[in-house]
């Protein structure tokens, strides 16, 4: 199976490592990739938003199997042409990444469905949007209705803040939604959806904020680490039962049937599992720890998705012990990151290139969230630590990362309400 991964993400590169583990596999591409994808992966040029001119690549590479992983150009509908030429592709239909790509669907979505998320209001219109802000609190949550690749929520216990963030989105052009607080842990479960067909992978959490302790403001994701010590195992039953199966069944019910990855966003609060948000694809960096510990060949299980043979897959085989995600930023991440300095010691085992480039044959950084280091271990403190050793040897001038990524699950901080 000749398999095209479209993305420049550590997520992208977390995909065709895991490809490259299967059997099945027998030639990988990426476009456009990155400095660390081009070491195992051919690299084309393309524009990603165009379902046209990525269809057109897949057919002139003769791809079996095409794999989108952003949500941009899910939610532009380059899954719908990629099919249209007749060719396999791991990625849902414009009609269904509306799940992400419109908060206002996904809350629709979920109350036909019955399934436990906010309280939720769209405010369109600066008229209403003191008198919305009424209705919400102490804790206000603001986000920007359509995709804002994790940084367009705010939340916060300052009434000011959650105002002067909602009018600079409504002033951008962007309705807001503001939704009550959900109490308890995050969770992460990703689920491969074929209709109403549902695989679960590991649960893992994510770490949004850019400081340790979680303070500072949300970024594209900081760390991630699975699986999940303090989540027991039949919760994650109970959020497929419960969650994703009731949303995919509407979908398909609505003529938006979902085939791809299904995201599904949680807290785990003293009432059982609440939908945060949903997403239409892998996320990052949660994908990079998942795939890690994943045994099972990748490209069998995405192209069954592709091609609607996903209820004959044998059940998934993961690796013993855990996975941890670290994100090294460059400097003034999120804010606009400073790129183009000289990258070393990141061509080993387990460092994941993201936003990186070769100039004159020396990566360089070329993004906010530069790379993505994988640690493994026997349990969650020895993922840690290998995590933690890999980046001692990379040198990116003024990078900044998290040192507490996984922490408070290995000190045992984290409890369900």
């Amino acid at each position: 199976m000749r398999v095209l991964v479209i993305g420049s993400g550590a997520r992208e590169h977390a995909l065709l490592l895991a490809l490259a583990r299967d059997p099945g596999v027998s030639a990988l591409m990426c476009a456009p990739g990155n400095a660390g994808i081009g070491k195992i992966a051919e690299q084309h040029s393309v524009d990603i938003a165009s379902g046209e001119a990525v269809a057109a690549l897949a057919k002139t590479l003769d791809a079996d199997l095409v794999v989108v992983g952003p949500e941009v150009p899910l939610v532009l509908g380059v899954a719908d042409a990629v099919r249209a030429a007749g060719i396999a592709c791991f990625g849902p239909s414009a009609d269904a990444a509306r799940i992400e790509g419109s908060k206002a669907f996904a809350k629709d979505v979920m109350a036909a469905a019955g399934v436990k998320t906010a309280h939720s209001e769209i405010v369109d219109s600066p008229a209403k949007l003191d008198e919305a802000l009424d209705r919400f609190g102490p804790n206000w949550v603001v986000k920007d209705d359509g995709l804002a690749a994790g940084k367009g929520v705010v939340v916060t216990t300052d009434r000011d803040a959650a105002r002067d963030h909602a009018a600079e989105l409504l002033e951008n052009g962007h309705p807001v939604l503001l939704e009550s607080f959900l109490d308890g842990p995050e969770v992460s479960l990703f689920c491969v959806v074929d209709g109403e067909t549902v695989v679960p992978l590991l649960p893992a959490q994510d770490h949004k904020r850019v400081g340790d302790g979680d303070t500072g403001p949300n970024t594209g994701g900081m760390g991630a680490y699975t699986p999940l010590p303090w989540l027991p195992e039949q919760t994650v039953t109970q959020i497929v039962d419960d969650v994703v199966k009731p949303v995919a069944a509407e979908l398909v019910a609505r003529g938006s049937a979902f085939s791809g990855l299904l995201y599904a966003g949680l807290a785990i609060g003293k009432d059982g599992p609440a939908v945060v948000e949903f997403n239409c694809r892998f996320g990052d960096p949660e994908t990079q720890a998942v795939l890690a510990l994943l045994k099972s060949p990748l490209g069998e299980l995405l192209n069954a998705a592709a091609t609607g043979t996903l209820d004959r897959v044998a059940p998934l085989e993961w690796q013993d012990g855990s996975a941890v995600t670290v994100v090294v930023a460059a400097e003034h991440y999120p804010a606009t990151p400073r790129t183009g300095d000289v990258i070393t010691g990141a061509d080993g085992d387990g460092v994941l290139h993201a936003g990186t480039k070769l100039v004159d044959d020396q990566v360089v950084s070329a993004g906010g969230r530069v790379l993505s280091v994988v640690g493994v271990g026997a349990d969650l403190d020895a993922a840690r630590a290998d995590a933690y050793s890999k980046i001692s040897a990379i040198k990116l001038p003024g990078s900044h990362f998290r040192k507490d990524i996984g922490l408070a699950a290995v000190e045992g901080r984290i409890a369900i309400p």
